[in-house]
């Protein structure tokens, strides 16, 4: 069996420190050949029982500090993000990690530091979220608004439940590194510690996504497909850890 570096452990270097909550998860098989053109340099695609994933996740940043400070009006707020999974070898083991194609926000400030020093692809939109919850169900819904609002939805028995090792939750939850592709032979490496976490059973979904106006054309193809499934994580504390550089 192959090793696999797990959480990174370099909280005096934090970048970023938050709440990530209600982690709704909608998860895509799909074709290499989508997601190729966006592999960083020296990473690989990484698999489960041999499917290649594509993710949309909507979730709530709460009590939000950049550099260990919180700026107004940037504390509490909501990201959708589309991201696929990667790996990179780094001396004997591998790092398990993501690659996100857009990550969604609303605060303009946000868009600005992460693309500028981390080289992300964020976006700044118009969001809005509601979470319900009653005795025996929780409601979480994501909103944006770009050319007419998007929406995903999910309603969940209200109780959390462990994620079980080996398990398609524990392969997309369980991915602790970001890369971004910086250009043909850099890519850029960051750490993101935090717990394992729970997830409450999904009852039913609902997605009204016009991926091709989110997206571009590349990813009109995941309107087409229906989701292998539909996860809802709690969450939990988050440290974003400052970012190396991979080269020659």
């Amino acid at each position: 069996m192959e090793e696999h570096t797990g959480n990174p452990k370099n909280s005096a270097s934090a970048f970023l420190d938050a709440e990530w909550r209600k982690l709704l998860m909608f998860n895509y098989a799909v074709d290499e050949k989508h997601l190729l053109p966006y592999l960083p340099y020296k990473t690989e695609l990484d698999h489960w029982n041999g499917i290649c994933y594509a993710s949309l996740v909507g979730f709530m940043f709460l009590n939000t500090k950049m550099m260990g400070l919180k700026i107004p009006f940037h504390i509490n707020f909501e990201e959708v993000n589309l991201r696929f999974y990667v790996r990179y070898r780094d001396g004997d083991a591998w790092k398990r990690g993501v690659v996100f194609i857009k990550e969604i926000v609303p605060k303009l400030a946000i868009s600005v530091v992460a693309n500028t020093l981390y080289g992300e692809h964020y976006e700044t939109l118009p969001m809005r979220h509601e979470w319900t919850v009653a005795a025996d169900a929780l409601t979480v819904e994501y909103s944006w608004k770009k050319a007419g609002w998007h929406s995903m939805k999910a309603t969940a028995e209200n109780k959390l439940v462990p994620i079980a090792t080996g398990s398609e939750p524990e392969f997309i939850t369980e991915h602790y590194w970001g890369y971004t592709k910086s250009g043909a032979a850099k890519t850029s490496e960051y750490g993101v510690e935090h717990p394992r976490w729970d997830v409450y059973p999904v009852r039913e979904y609902a997605l009204d996504v016009d991926f091709e106006k989110t997206y571009g054309t590349p990813f009109k193809f995941l309107g087409a497909l229906t989701p292998t499934s539909v996860f809802l994580a709690e969450g939990s504390r988050i440290q974003v850890n400052n970012k190396r550089m991979i080269s020659e």
